[in-house]
C-alpha cells in the first residue's frame, strides 16, 4: 500500500467523525430515504445534506439509486458488507483491549497481593 492512501478503515471511521454522518447512518438503518428526507430529519440545508452524502458514498458506507419512474431522485441506503467491514475491526480491536487490559488486572493484582505479603 503506499503512503498516501489511507487504510479502509481510516476511511470508514473518518466519514463517521461528524454526528451529522452518524446520525444520518442511524436514519438508514430504518430504510433507504431520499436525500431531501435525511435532510429535513437532520434540520440541514440541502448543500450541507449533499456535502454529507457525498463524504458517507465515497467511504462506501453509503449507495445511491435512482428510481425507475424519476431519475432525478436519489435515494439513499446502507451498504451492508462496508458496515460489515466496520464490526468486523471494531470486534478485533475489542478483543486486543480486553486481553491487554485483562493483562494489566492481573497485574496489578499480584501487585496487590506482593505488597500485602511484604507488609
Amino acid at each position: 500500500m503506499s503512503a498516501k492512501k489511507k487504510p479502509e478503515i481510516d476511511t470508514i471511521l473518518s466519514a463517521l467523525a461528524d454526528p451529522a454522518r452518524r446520525r444520518a447512518i442511524e436514519i438508514l438503518g430504518e430504510r433507504p430515504r431520499r436525500a431531501g428526507e435525511l435532510a429535513d430529519l437532520l434540520d440541514l440545508p440541502a448543500p450541507a445534506m449533499s456535502r454529507h452524502l457525498k463524504a458517507l458514498k465515497a467511504s462506501g458506507l453509503v449507495i445511491e439509486s435512482h428510481p425507475e419512474i424519476d431519475a432525478r431522485v436519489r435515494v439513499y441506503a446502507l451498504n451492508a458488507p462496508r458496515l460489515s467491514e466496520l464490526k468486523d475491526w471494531l470486534e478485533k480491536a475489542e478483543q486486543l483491549w480486553s486481553g491487554q487490559l485483562s493483562s494489566f488486572a492481573a497485574h496489578i493484582a499480584k501487585r496487590e497481593i506482593a505488597r500485602g505479603k511484604a507488609k
